[in-house]
């Protein structure tokens, strides 16, 4: 039977870690409002500007329209290097949140690699940097602080050298991997390809009556601005989506953490007590033991 004083001093450490899981699930849950409102009121506006394009991009390439120069809206063929950003939390003690965008990442390093495309890694969030470096994984840019404190600029600065090398033919493609908010109870991971536009989906003909006119003539700058509003708010979206996500999954996993060491105290609640009682009986039996050889 165990020892009474070791019993209670498991107790009390398991009660302790009670107290502590079940403060931080609080605390995600209120950061977690914040952030869900947060992703809701910009999804609206990221759906918007990919779908407009989509379409422009699909009308150039359908249309054949001349004149456009612009790298951003022509298909590539045979892609040679494509740059992956990953996103990831910065802490830990969200279940498989960090988990699953790692193996996604590696997953489609593999299929690119097997098309002999070469991969260029830039990552976002303190878990997955630490991660690849462990590995010995080169990364070409890596920021530890932008994942649990998403800043628009600081966004853009990050993701623009990879458009730059797009619009210069340094890479053939760019891709965004991350974990995202789906529900309260639910985290969907986005493998999206940003640049080419996937435009596959798209069709020409049953579209055919859009309001929205590709012509040659348009303004460069123009769809230029569009191409660049379209990568940074891409950027920005998946670095707020990814946040609401890791803190329902902090939420959760700290709700399990509370009810596992809940049922942990219980259990030792009763080894105690048994061995309390044992102890009690043992007393009583060498009490009795006593006083009958004294008779």
């Amino acid at each position: 039977m165990a020892n009474l004083k070791d019993i209670k001093r498991q107790i009390k450490s398991v009660s302790n870690t009670q107290k502590t899981t079940r403060a931080m699930k609080l605390v995600s849950t209120a950061k977690l409002r914040r952030a869900e409102e947060l992703a809701k009121r910009s999804r609206l506006y990221a759906e918007k500007i990919n779908e407009m394009i989509t379409e422009i991009s699909a009308r150039i390439q359908c249309l054949k329209v001349g004149g456009i120069e612009n790298r951003c809206f022509q298909e590539i063929q045979n892609p040679k290097m494509v740059d992956i950003v990953f996103i990831t939390a910065d802490k830990g003690l969200c279940g498989g949140f960090n988990i699953q965008t790692l193996k996604a990442v590696k997953k489609l390093m593999r299929e690119l690699k097997e098309q002999k495309v070469k991969v260029r890694l830039r990552g976002v969030g303190k878990k997955g940097v630490e991660f690849f470096v462990y590995n010995d994984i080169e990364l070409l840019d890596a920021v530890k602080d932008l994942s649990s404190a998403p800043n628009s600029q600081r966004s853009n600065d990050f993701i623009e050298s990879s458009l730059e090398d797009y619009k210069s033919g340094v890479i053939d493609g760019l891709y965004i991997v991350y974990n995202g908010y789906k529900n309260i109870i639910t985290q969907e991971l986005h493998v999206d390809r940003v640049l080419p536009v996937d435009v596959d989906e798209f069709d020409c003909e049953e579209n055919a009556n859009s309001l929205l006119e590709i012509e040659a003539e348009d303004d460069e700058r123009m769809l230029d601005a569009l191409m660049t509003k379209y990568v940074h708010n891409n950027m920005y979206y998946a670095l707020i989506n990814s946040l609401a996500a890791e803190h329902s999954a902090r939420m959760q996993a700290m709700d399990t953490a509370t009810n596992n060491a809940k049922e942990i105290v219980q259990s030792l609640n009763v080894e105690y007590n048994k061995a309390r009682q044992a102890a009690i009986t043992t007393e009583l039996i060498e009490i009795i033991s006593g006083v009958e050889s004294m008779k």
